[in-house]
């Protein structure tokens, strides 16, 4: 079932955490170490900077309490943008599907926690893919059938990574940043654009590849999960354009924001060109779930009709997921 996209959302806490900031830490890192290995210049953070400086976020307990933010705000902030662009209020949704990688509660969902922030009384189920969270819930709503789904359906990612990383580790201080992702679905009210071709698939045999634990930090096997996502990312991309391969549309890529490093060597393999490649991880870091659907919405005015976007997550689980989403074409799909 193809689903309507009515309008996006994004939020980044204000927060920034530059590359001299994490040089301040003492930590072993600096602008050209960081730049040369992932391409980030900043990141966005829900705790403090002086906590960051005074604790090193040495207790992951704690960083819930001390942040300006909790995860479910992030998302509420970027649901509202999502809301206003689509031209219906909370009211209206009749069901919310949320995902994140670090929770703040595991129960209740956190799309809940959401709905309770926007005030909506609707069905709020979590769908739990890590970094394709956002990507899973979209494949799973439109595996539903249309006449049980109601007429909208907010899909919101929210992600405060920076509360798992332990800011002695310089491998997991520079990647990550905190991020809110929303969008409205319509099952049949007519969008700007379609979500087509929606896709998700995993290899648990790697799931210790990437893991944080209840209340623990991040971890990782960094060269193991690089290769895997440079792999799958353009497993994805070929899948798409095999997909669309008889359309002269333009296609632009959107991958997961997990280094620009990764990205562009994603683009070299697949002959994306630079002007149809967007990313924001250079100044926002990895943002989880949020990642690659924040770039959609930094650029929502400037797609067109006739405009092709490949979105692309890659993840814990091992897993990785995309969709096609198609503007303009509302009766091609």
């Amino acid at each position: 079932m193809a689903l309507n996209l009515l309008g996006v959302g994004h939020f980044h806490p204000p927060n920034e955490i530059t590359n001299s900031f994490l040089e301040s830490l003492d930590i072993g890192t600096n602008d050209e170490w960081i730049m040369e290995r992932v391409g980030i210049r900043s990141r966005r953070t829900t705790l403090p900077l002086d906590y960051i400086t005074q604790t090193r976020n040495l207790d992951a307990r704690e960083a819930p309490k001390a942040a300006e933010f909790s995860n479910a705000h992030l998302g509420a902030e970027a649901a509202r943008m999502a809301l206003a662009r689509a031209g219906i209020s909370a009211s209206d949704v009749g069901l919310v599907v949320g995902g994140t990688c670090a929770p703040d509660t595991v129960s209740p969902a956190e799309s809940c926690n959401v709905s309770r922030l926007l005030e909506i009384e609707a069905a709020s189920l979590d769908v739990n893919s890590a970094c394709t969270s956002f990507l899973a819930g979209m494949r799973v709503v439109s595996m539903m059938r249309e006449e049980a789904l109601p007429d909208y359906i907010l899909v919101v990612a929210m992600e405060s990574m920076t509360s798992t990383v332990d800011y002695t580790d310089r491998r997991a201080a520079v990647l990550w940043g905190d991020a809110g992702y929303a969008a409205v679905l319509s099952p049949r009210h007519k969008g700007r654009a379609q979500i087509v071709d929606t896709f998700l698939e995993s290899s648990p045999a790697g799931a210790d590849k990437v893991t944080v634990d209840r209340q623990g930090f991040f971890e990782q096997e960094g060269r193991t999960v690089q290769m895997f996502a440079i792999k799958k990312t353009g497993l994805c991309f070929n899948r798409i354009k095999a997909f669309r391969e008889d359309s002269d549309r333009p296609l632009h890529f959107i991958g997961h924001q997990a280094n620009l490093r990764m990205l562009e060597t994603v683009c070299r393999r697949c002959e994306i060109s630079p002007e149809y490649h967007h990313s924001n991880v250079e100044w926002f870091g990895n943002t989880g779930a949020a990642s690659s659907g924040t770039v959609l919405s930094q650029n929502w005015e400037k797609w067109r009709d006739g405009d092709d976007l490949a979105v692309i997550g890659v993840g814990s689980g091992l897993t990785w997921s995309s969709y096609l989403a198609r503007f303009g074409a509302a009766d091609e799909a």
